[in-house]
């Protein structure tokens, strides 16, 4: 019976070390899914952490291309408020024949200089004069056609006449060169 009693024993030890076995088992896969559920956790704010780091980095990018194109375009009404100006005393001093230059050369030469002026603060502020030429060819991107007439001598496409000068602010049209372009000439 010694025999029994040991084997019982025995089997009662196994007993009991299969369950806490069981138990421990059971606080592993508890501590195993609160693992799991933590690195989840962690793996979202991971994830909004980045969309938040990269909508940031957004934004300051788009403010900073914002801020670039009020430096450089934000006058470009005043700008083109100016065009008729420029337009209004080139005429003025082409027109003035060599009679009146003699009888009012100091106010042709004061014309001159606000002329002058007003190209160098159009300068300084990334304004440039687009000026064709005759005989050029027509470009859609700075020109405007006003007109199409048939020109010996000319290609299609050519200018044949400049109406008005056009302006680029910075890499921005402000106001195409008004042109004449020469249609297939008349055969």
């Amino acid at each position: 019976m010694a025999e029994l009693k040991d084997e019982d024993f025995l089997d009662d030890i196994a007993a009991a070390e299969a369950e806490e076995l069981a138990g421990q088992t059971e606080e592993f896969d508890d501590a195993s899914l609160e693992i799991d559920a933590l690195r989840a956790e962690r793996d979202e704010l991971k994830d909004r952490f980045m969309r938040a780091l990269a909508d940031a980095e957004n934004a300051r990018k788009r403010g900073d291309k914002a801020r670039r194109e009020a430096e450089n375009y934000g006058g470009s009404k005043l700008a083109r408020d100016m065009l008729p100006v420029y337009d209004n005393m080139k005429r003025a001093i082409e027109a003035a024949t060599s009679e009146q230059r003699e009888v009012a050369a100091a106010l042709i030469e004061g014309v001159e200089l606000t002329m002058r002026s007003l190209l160098g603060v159009f300068e300084k502020h990334g304004i440039r004069v687009v000026s064709p030429e005759v005989g050029d060819k027509f470009d859609p991107q700075v020109h405007e056609a006003m007109f199409e007439a048939p020109v010996p001598g000319t290609k299609a496409g050519d200018i044949i006449q400049v109406s008005a000068e056009g302006f680029m602010l910075h890499d921005r049209l402000l106001r195409a060169a008004q042109v004449g372009v020469s249609s297939t000439p008349a055969g």
